[in-house]
């Protein structure tokens, strides 16, 4: 697959060093690690060559001093690479999160400190055995979407270094696009983490809010904050987030992790998804961008959902309280010292925006909260009629002379469809839609309650790959979508049906009650008999393994809570029971079996290879 290299990616990737490196992606890499076709030392080698090709797009704030990340990846190299998740893998930390030992700045000097821990989540990537290259530029204490905000100049758009890279997680998302590092980390109150994933070609997860600890970050607006992943690919982030996520108790907005409303078969079977009204849609004049979306959600039908125009109204005021009610004064409590002691040490733009934080009065902040309730109620009736919203990420993107000369509105423009995610409580994943006929990515949006996040990557992962997708801006395709364990990602038990519990069917409900997600449809191995049980309704089959004269039978896979299966269990009645099935591919799931004796009166089916066949025959 011939993928052509954009403008402003032109200089970097025709360096030698591109195309001697191996994939990034985290699977490739952990592979050539296993099969010792390459080591963390010499990735890291190659790595800081690329990086000092990219020098113009204003990617970094500090770089780790190399001697510092080649010991870190000696320092692995007595390991064994299957014991460490996240073995030798590379990445990147915007510079409002705490390294040890390294200055965080914030993007403004005279704020910057040097912590002697680091935050909650970077130890956790540390001790999975990931490899820090660097803290990144971003817009000045995370206020912006554009990425232009910053003393250490405006990062460079990974296509073309004429726009802007996006905001306020810029240098992560140059770093990752351009092929720096696997991953990198950064935050998103408003969208500072998705609408820089959109302009440079990449997933960018806004966990739920307190899934990630936001201990050791420096706050923009203390209650609404997350930690935000910036990937490759879908199954990278939950990945990432698999090994970054977990309760702090020392952390006041940390959460335990919930259990996800159930949002339909992405897997494999039919969704429904919302997109704001055609009137509520706004793309500021950017045709490709409005053709792209609709796209988009085209391909969404053909993966199985169905569209459901919603009323965009409440989610489009939500966003409107962010900057324009008393949450602004959040972002002033972080600063005000430093205001009233040097007020000329923060960026115009970000001061103008930040000062009218000290404004808002107790009855104001008490106003806001209320109309955000109830606007909570009003979108929260959406979610009757829908399993995942999607939208554009950004309506438009702009140059980054375009920017400089009318900041503030176009920056308000590109946050319509993401300043509400947060207030709402929502998850949310960006993922890559397309390229325009300048050859600048598009991005959409998928959002869903609480606690749904490994839910809305793993329908991520099917949505890029539409297309003819590549990685971030780098001349290489994504892969074929892998055998990737979704159904661990998220807390679930795999069980095997093969009757009256399949999809559509009468007991299939029990299912759904319970929260299971269907995860494929597959074969058994050729080595069990399949009865028509006497009695009912419903009408359900038997499932016998048997040494010889067997056949492989169809059987769905659905992931069901860990939490939910033992009741599930309890309420299955003899001679049913739930054993070990083997897949066709080998695996070993939970599923049903029928004791043997019951079959002596029951009607052999085997030769159908399914009950949906001997239904239909």
């Amino acid at each position: 697959m011939q993928i052509a290299v954009h403008p402003g990616a032109r200089d970097v990737m025709n360096t030698p060093i591109y195309q001697a490196a191996p994939s990034l992606v985290i699977a490739d890499l952990r592979a050539a690690y296993r099969e010792r076709r390459t080591t963390p030392l010499a990735v890291l080698e190659q790595l800081l060559t690329r990086i000092a090709a990219a020098a113009d797009h204003r990617i970094w704030i500090t770089l780790l001093a190399p001697e510092r990340v080649l010991e870190q990846a000696r320092l692995l190299a007595d390991r064994d690479p299957a014991t460490l998740p996240l073995y030798g893998i590379p990445f990147a930390l915007k510079d409002n999160i705490d390294l040890a030992d390294v200055p965080t700045t914030a993007a403004c000097p005279a704020f910057a400190y040097t912590p002697a821990h680091s935050a909650h989540v970077v130890s956790r990537l540390l001790d999975a055995g990931a490899i820090p290259i660097g803290k990144t530029n971003l817009d000045q204490f995370g206020t912006g979407l554009v990425g232009t905000r910053s003393p250490y100049g405006a990062c460079r758009n990974s296509f073309d270094p004429d726009y802007i890279s996006g905001g306020s997680s810029s240098g992560s998302a140059v770093a990752v696009a351009l092929g720096l590092v696997s991953f990198a980390l950064g935050t998103d109150t408003a969208g500072s983490g998705r609408t820089p994933a959109a302009f440079n070609n990449l997933i960018g997860l806004k966990p739920t809010c307190g899934r990630l600890s936001p201990r050791g970050v420096v706050p923009a607006c203390r209650t609404l904050d997350t930690v935000s992943l910036l990937t490759l690919s879908a199954e990278d982030a939950a990945l990432v987030c698999r090994v970054a996520e977990g309760f702090d108790a020392v952390e006041p907005y940390s959460r335990p992790i919930g259990r996800p409303l159930r949002l339909g078969a992405f897997a494999h079977g039919p969704f429904r998804f919302g997109v704001p009204r055609s009137d509520q849609l706004q793309f500021f004049g950017n045709d490709d961008y409005a053709r792209l979306f609709e796209a988009a959600a085209a391909h969404l039908e053909r993966l199985g959902g169905e569209r459901v125009p919603i009323d965009f109204a409440p989610f489009l005021e939500t966003g409107q309280l962010l900057y324009q009610g008393p949450w602004v004064a959040e972002r002033y409590i972080v600063i005000e010292a430093l205001l009233r002691r040097d007020p000329d040490a923060v960026h115009p733009v970000t001061r103008q925006i930040i000062e009218a934080g000290e404004r808002p009065s107790a009855a104001d902040a008490f106003r806001a909260q209320y109309r955000l309730q109830e606007l909570r109620r009003i979108a929260g009736e959406v979610w009757r009629q829908i399993d995942v919203l999607l939208t554009p990420t950004a309506g438009t993107t702009y140059r980054i002379a375009e920017v400089e000369a009318d900041p503030v509105r176009l920056n308000t423009q590109l946050g319509i469809y993401t300043s509400f995610v947060n207030l709402l409580d929502l998850a949310a994943v960006a993922v890559p839609a397309g390229f325009t006929g300048a050859g600048l990515p598009f991005g959409v949006t998928l959002a869903a309650p609480a606690w749904n996040d490994f839910e809305l990557l793993r329908l991520a992962a099917r949505l890029q790959r539409c297309g003819a997708p590549r990685l971030g801006a780098l001349p290489l395709p994504l892969g074929a979508a892998a055998d990737f364990d979704w159904a661990s990602m998220i807390d679930g038990i795999s069980i095997a049906v093969c009757g009256a519990h399949l999809q559509g069917l009468p007991l299939n409900h029990q299912l759904l009650e319970r929260g299971a997600v269907l995860l494929e449809r597959t074969l058994t191995t050729p080595h069990y008999r399949l009865y028509a049980l006497p009695g009912g309704p419903p009408a359900r089959p038997g499932l016998v393994r048997v040494e010889t004269q067997g056949a492989a039978i169809e059987v769905e896979v659905w992931s069901m809570p860990a939490a939910a299966f033992g009741g599930f269990v309890a309420g299955i009645p003899a001679p049913l029971a739930i054993g070990k099935l083997t897949l066709a591919d080998g695996r070993k799931v939970c599923g049903f079996l029928c004791e043997a004796h019951a079959v002596q009166r029951a009607q052999d089916i085997t030769h159908f290879g399914g009950w949906r066949a001997y239904q239909a025959g």
